[in-house]
């Protein structure tokens, strides 16, 4: 098992307008294939919404995508990001998933909202407006930023998350969300391949995921680990990739690119072609090229 970060091949953790990204699917396949990537993969939230356009932009740039989406999940007291490839979009029990979760961020922004207009020039209209997709997105905490940041109160994304949008902020409030167990059946069940988004990045949680609890997911069928990501520090990585080879784990590499509303650079952590084959392998659908 590799112990450096690939030099070459995939980056298989990218968002774009139709959930917290600021550039188009065909600009994130256009940009991958300029950059020289072996393929990329669409992570938007709870969403399958951008699969279309990254599809066609894969076809007419010849570009190979992977098409995936980035689902939140809980366990116990630590929120967990997974990433969900190569599955059946037409799955009735992942399609329930992300309309449930979809629903609640709505609510759970609103309510955000609700407490920062108290302190801050922002309404539910001003959030809206920031959402480049309308209904097809899927709205969080960036979109907040983004309308904090045009009414002036900050600079940029990266300092409204620092402050007034933080984790850490009196405003936040957590999304409701399914298990990861559930994330887990939800994802296999759909024919995909779940692995654990930037699975140990302390600047998200304060508590990270526990061997015993990521034991406990590879037991129940955790195809994954993103160890190759800007958040998880050199110890973590160390750690994951210990797990992921007692566990026999894919590891997998991406850089969390948003387009301008992240510093995050397209490309910057790789996952292997090796590794991509054996996704495609295990897969419900294929890639589209």
């Amino acid at each position: 098992m590799p112990t450096r970060p690939p030099q070459e091949g995939w980056d298989l953790h990218c968002h774009t307008v139709f959930s917290d990204g600021t550039r188009t699917p065909r600009e994130m396949v256009q940009e991958a294939k300029s950059l020289g990537l072996h393929g990329v993969a669409i992570a938007d939230h709870d969403t399958t919404a951008g699969w279309e356009e990254a599809g066609q932009a894969s076809h007419d740039l010849h570009l190979p995508l992977m098409r995936g989406t980035e689902i939140t999940a809980q366990d116990g007291n630590v929120s967990v990001h997974m990433l969900a490839y190569l599955y059946d979009p037409r799955n009735r029990h992942i399609c329930d998933l992300f309309e449930k979760t979809r629903r609640s961020r709505v609510e759970r922004t609103k309510k955000m909202v609700a407490l920062l207009a108290k302190d801050y020039p922002i309404s539910w209209q001003s959030v809206l407006e920031q959402t480049k997709e309308g209904s097809r997105t899927t709205i969080g905490r960036p979109h907040i930023a983004d309308a904090l940041v045009a009414a002036g109160v900050y600079a940029n994304r990266n300092e409204a998350f620092a402050d007034a949008v933080s984790t850490h902020s009196k405003y936040y409030i957590p999304t409701p969300s399914p298990s990861t167990s559930e994330v887990v059946r939800a994802v296999e069940g759909a024919g995909g391949v779940s692995v654990i988004a930037h699975a140990a990045d302390p600047s998200r949680n304060r508590v990270l995921l526990s061997n015993e609890q990521i034991a406990r997911l590879a037991d129940e069928g955790l195809d994954g680990l993103e160890v190759w990501h800007r958040g998880n520090p050199e110890d973590q990585r160390a750690r994951l990739l210990a797990l992921a080879q007692r566990y026999h784990l894919l590891v997998t590499g991406g850089s969390d690119w948003h387009g301008a509303g992240k510093p995050n650079a397209l490309g910057e952590n790789l996952t292997d072609d090796a590794t991509v084959a054996e996704i495609v392998r295990r897969g419900a659908i294929p890639l589209c090229r």
